[in-house]
């Protein structure tokens, strides 16, 4: 995977900022209601997710392969007023982190996995670490996002210190895209200096995730779509997936 360097100090400013508050209801309709459960979340960029499952009353605990952007995530936590734990760590080893009642895992992470076989093994590590009972929310592209909506996509953002190119293709493997990102960053003296990411994604049919959700031991799961309480149908975009222990 690329290094997140870059993308932290502009990840903020691109990200739309609704999609928080639309992770943060989903969970609280699924999550049972527990005075302070213990929540981990998988990917955590630079914490703003963190900050509203806190300010929901979870006791959080953050985890991302980013150094860059869990700096700016302690930052944040900080200023907020209180001191999460931010954890630098890989979700295909959370041998780190103790037990949680609550793991979730939103913005697409799982989509970076390499293959099935490192989907299947996070699968397995979230279900290690949680509770009996407990419940591990996770959403992906559907196949319709990687297939028809994502191949050809182009975005362009002018800001002013910065601007960005995004471009989306279809990638070899089944329901597999590719996100080349371009950045002009502006610097104390005024200098723009360019950099490039490639971000690969990849996802699977829901029959897919399903088995590698039984195998890694979950007893129940349910599958949503874009945030509401449906049923996916051809043209969703987002599936969100709610497996209990």
């Amino acid at each position: 995977m690329e290094t997140y360097e870059t993308f932290a100090r502009v990840y903020d400013a691109i990200m739309d900022d609704s999609l928080y508050d639309k992770w943060t209801d989903f969970s609280l309709h699924y999550l049972p209601k527990k005075k302070n459960a213990k929540l981990l979340e998988l990917a955590c960029g630079t914490g703003i997710q963190s900050l509203h499952f806190k300010e929901a009353g979870f006791d959080v605990t953050g985890l991302d392969l980013s150094g860059d952007m869990l700096k700016i995530a302690k930052k944040r936590s900080q200023e907020a007023g209180f001191d999460l734990p931010f954890i630098q760590a890989n979700m295909l080893d959370l041998s780190a982190v103790g037990t949680f009642d609550y793991v979730t895992c939103y913005s697409d992470s799982i989509c970076y996995m390499q293959d099935e076989v490192e989907v299947g093994d996070v699968f397995k590590q979230v279900y290690d670490h949680l509770k009996e009972g407990g419940v591990f929310i996770f959403d992906v592209h559907s196949t319709y996002q990687t297939d028809e909506v994502f191949p050809g996509y182009s975005y362009h953002e002018n800001a002013e210190d910065f601007a960005m190119v995004w471009d989306s293709y279809a990638d070899e493997a089944p329901h597999s895209v590719v996100h080349e990102l371009t950045f002009f960053i502006q610097d104390e003296d005024g200098r723009f200096t360019r950099f490039d990411e490639v971000h690969e994604e990849r996802t699977y049919d829901i029959l897919t995730y399903d088995i590698l959700l039984e195998q890694a031991g979950f007893k129940s799961f349910k599958v949503y779509a874009d945030f509401e309480d449906k049923e996916p149908n051809d043209t969703s975009q987002r599936w969100f997936f709610v497996c209990e222990k």
